[in-house]
């Protein structure tokens, strides 16, 4: 937003560079000191000091889920060229005291023993490995496993993916396995390490000591000196390699802070931090999260706890299908008008509207059923396509709610963030969640709120005592008491169709 950002000549320094890489693409923007996105100064000709490269994953049908992580290095670098060429070069990387990379979470990459890859990139879309989740399941106490990793056995962790990858022998080879933003510090720096918060996200770390816990790793078939040391955010890298300085003049006395989880990333960039507002993402795939200032005794069954720094955790739950799910009712039901769409979505809730329930690429939080597809219930002669449009909105939003629902056991939640490029682009969906989960619901009006976070992560190390400007939101939707006693009888019908179906 136009509003937040601030000038080059006004920046206040020390500027950090801030690198993402999502879904959808790679990006890379300029942040100053107070958290700002820098811009060029007024009346200066040129284009803005960020970039986007977009990519895709390689899927098919057996749930395969890639991407070339060499591609991925060589878009971050061509994002860090561009930027720093257009904010000018030597002069402005002289003023960057540190980079930041935080990356899709749950990546893997095996690499040799000079550092580079010998396999794809594996995402945590990649469902491949559902053999060794059942056999993981049938091996471990599930529940004490969560209780000590603070994650559940599942495809989108590590554990069984590295299990699959031995027995298959898919890592002949292999020196190292390693997250993509500790691969793109190894192409790029010539070092790398795990940040705390890609670690937790891999399933394998010890929650309360942030150390590698042996019994997963034993489960996984590894050894802990295939895996990088992990690294708080303050155990910044230094570039081995000079080639660095030459391509980046300037750039090379910067820290490198460890990667960041993207997921933490978006809960920084809402600008809340405090365990009584839940921050809502919304992009291809969701999650609920609240930052805890403690590492809690207990993690309820449905959810994640990832451990982030020396004392705080990071608690909630993700949702697979958000924007896929509605890009997919959207393209399926033909309704090709926006204007349709979006009053459909203003309409009163009716108890005639389809019960959704929209697993569409299988089912993280809460009940954690990879195999669960997605379910139109209540569909008449008489239902329309907007009906079923309406129907798996509300479909989304209740499993939103399943994930607040026991995010309540351990705080109290008062209000919710929330943003991502799916509500940007229905913001019909904030009311909805509102009425949906029975909390103040406020749109993140700042585009690209994960890319904001990695740099305010960046400064808490280089610059923890300049103040943060505050982001710009949009108007908090309500939620309407007769509307949210729909929507728990809704909740109740929903729970009673999953356990039905799922168990």
């Amino acid at each position: 937003m136009s509003g937040f950002s601030v000038p080059l000549n006004e920046a206040l320094d020390p500027l950090v560079l801030a690198l993402d890489v999502g879904s959808t693409g790679s990006r890379g923007a300029l942040y100053d000191a107070a958290g700002r996105p820098v811009k060029p100064p007024a009346g200066v000709e040129g284009r803005s000091y960020r970039l986007k490269v977009p990519h895709a994953f390689t899927t098919a049908a057996d749930g395969t889920s890639t991407i070339d992580a060499d591609q991925v290095v060589a878009e971050l670098g061509e994002v860090i060229d561009t930027v720093l060429d257009r904010a000018g070069g030597r002069e402005v990387a002289q003023r960057v005291a540190a980079v930041a990379i935080d990356t899709f979470s749950a990546s893997l990459v095996g690499v040799d023993g000079s550092g580079a890859a010998l396999t794809p990139c594996f995402t945590y879309a990649d469902s491949r490995c559902a053999e060794q989740v059942d056999e993981l399941r049938a091996e471990l106490d599930e529940t004490a496993m969560q209780q000590l990793t603070g994650t559940r056995l599942h495809n989108s962790y590590l554990a069984p993916r590295l299990r699959w990858l031995v027995d298959s022998g898919g890592d002949r080879g292999v020196a190292r396995w390693m997250s993509l933003g500790e691969y793109a510090h190894e192409r790029l720096l010539g070092t790398s390490a795990a940040g705390l918060s890609v670690a937790a996200w891999t399933g394998l770390l010890d929650r309360r000591e942030g150390t590698w816990l042996p019994q997963m790793l034993q489960a996984a078939k590894i050894d802990a000196d295939r895996l990088n040391p992990v690294h708080t955010p303050d155990q910044v890298l230094r570039p081995v390699d000079d080639r660095v300085a030459q391509r980046w003049p300037g750039l090379e006395q910067a820290g490198w802070v460890p990667p960041i989880a993207d997921g933490y990333a978006a809960n920084l960039g809402a600008g809340v931090a405090d365990p009584a507002s839940a921050v809502l993402s919304t992009a291809t795939s969701g999650a609920v999260r609240v930052l805890l200032d403690t590492v809690p005794d207990e993690v309820p069954p449905g959810l994640w706890c990832y451990r982030v720094d020396a004392r705080r955790s990071l608690l909630g739950g993700a949702i697979n299908d958000v924007g896929r799910a509605l890009d997919w009712l959207r393209t399926t039901l033909a309704v090709p008008d926006d204007a349709e769409r979006a009053q459909a979505l203003r309409e009163e809730p009716a108890a005639t509207t389809p019960l959704v329930l929209p697993f569409l690429s299988g089912e993280r939080s809460t009940g954690w059923q990879a195999r669960a597809r997605a379910v139109f219930t209540g569909v008449s002669a008489g239902s329309t396509p907007l009906d079923l449009w309406r129907g798996g909105v509300e479909g989304v939003a209740l499993t939103y709610a399943r994930v607040v629902e026991q995010l309540a056991t351990q705080t109290t939640l008062e209000r919710v963030r929330a943003g991502g490029g799916v509500l940007q682009g229905v913001p019909d969906l904030a009311p909805i969640l509102a009425d949906v989960l029975g909390l103040p619901v406020t749109p993140v009006a700042i585009k690209r709120m994960t890319l904001h976070g990695t740099a305010l992560h960046a400064l808490d190390v280089v610059a923890p005592d300049v103040p943060r400007a505050d982001i710009e939101t949009g108007r908090t939707a309500e939620p309407r008491p007769q509307h949210v006693e729909h929507y728990r009888e809704r909740l109740v019908q929903f729970e009673k169709v999953y356990s039905g179906l799922f168990g």
